[in-house]
């Protein structure tokens, strides 16, 4: 008898332990990378001071293959910063057709009317929030304040996770610049793009983690992480688009292979083409100390690697022409 109540109380040992090991490595597999993250918001890991982020070095200009042959100007849009407050689940770039196809809220510049259902003619007949008629289409995931609730529809459409009060836009700066070592040739109409990897958090890489975290105050340091900015700063955030067409196509499978990035010193890979780079730039208003996350899908947990944008080129024929002579003779242009 003794030794069947010893060898249950082992059997019963076991199984708890069997059990405390399975809740263990489940829940270390459900925190991921980002360990410390609860109920699928940002980890701690996600947020650093700006003030702990080194400048960064500076970068050597590079040098044309001939002389002159760089295109050295600039072009800004403005087209305000969705004072119409634009916004939507839909994503015409990634899933068209396709309504609440982001199940998250995107913030939009330029073309009024873009939403999953948007064709090239819907676009080219709109109304637009550039100045200057641009009709493109420019767009990026809402930033949210965690510590107030959304009350707004649009603040609250979104869900799976993503909720807060979306914090506007103070500023929103669109901008094409020039390849340093090469003449630009237009974009062609309707032309697809994407910056950054929505899926970040659970990649395998950080390949194509593009967006870059910083404060005004602190112009000289970025990061991917969400930065604690000084009181009086606003947080800012940075997103490249590729700018090395493949002069055939206007958007890919992933849409990662008819537009890719410029090597470090500028030049284009084989067999593709430099276009005007677009750089949307944008700021907010964030009293020191609050906690903000960009909405994301729910298995993402808001990480900031997951930072994207997208843009569809709606420009007329001599809208481009003019950004491509502007960028090309080294101007400093604005519309």
């Amino acid at each position: 008898m003794w030794k069947e109540r010893r060898l249950l109380a082992l059997v019963i040992c076991l199984v708890l332990a069997g059990g405390l090991t399975a809740a263990v490595v489940g829940a270390s597999r459900s925190a991921g990378p980002h360990a410390g993250a609860t109920a699928g918001g940002p980890a701690a890991s996600d947020y650093v001071d700006i003030r702990d982020v080194p400048p960064a070095p500076p970068v050597a200009p590079a040098t044309p293959a001939d002389p002159g042959g760089g295109s050295p100007g600039s072009m800004v849009v403005d087209c305000g910063r969705n004072e119409r407050m634009h916004y939507n689940e839909d994503n015409l770039v990634v899933s068209p057709g396709l309504r609440s196809g982001a199940h998250h809220t995107h913030s939009y510049v330029g073309n009024l009317s873009t939403d999953a259902m948007s064709t090239d003619d819907s676009l080219a007949a709109a109304a637009t929030s550039c100045a200057g008629g641009d009709r493109s289409t420019y767009y990026w995931p809402v930033l949210r304040r965690l510590d107030r609730p959304g009350t707004r529809p649009h603040e609250r459409s979104a869900g799976h996770g993503n909720t807060g009060e979306i914090v506007p836009e103070t500023t929103v700066r669109v901008e094409f610049r020039g390849n340093p070592v090469s003449k630009v040739v237009a974009m062609p109409p309707f032309l697809r793009a994407m910056t950054g990897d929505a899926v970040a958090r659970t990649a395998r890489s950080d390949a194509h983690v593009r967006a870059r975290w910083g404060c005004s105050g602190s112009p000289d340091r970025s990061t991917t992480r969400y930065p604690r900015c000084p009181d009086g700063d606003r947080v800012t955030r940075t997103l490249t688009f590729p700018s090395c067409w493949n002069g055939l196509d206007t958007a890919s499978a992933g849409h990662r292979s008819h537009l890719l990035f410029p090597g470090g010193n500028g030049v284009c890979p084989s067999d593709t083409f430099p276009v005007p780079e677009l750089r949307v730039s944008l700021a907010y208003a964030v009293p020191a100390g609050v906690p903000v996350a960009i909405d994301s899908f729910p298995e993402q947990r808001h990480s900031p690697r997951t930072d994207h944008a997208m843009f569809v080129n709606a420009m007329t024929g001599p809208q481009m022409t003019a950004v491509v002579d502007c960028l090309n003779e080294g101007r400093s242009c604005r519309t």
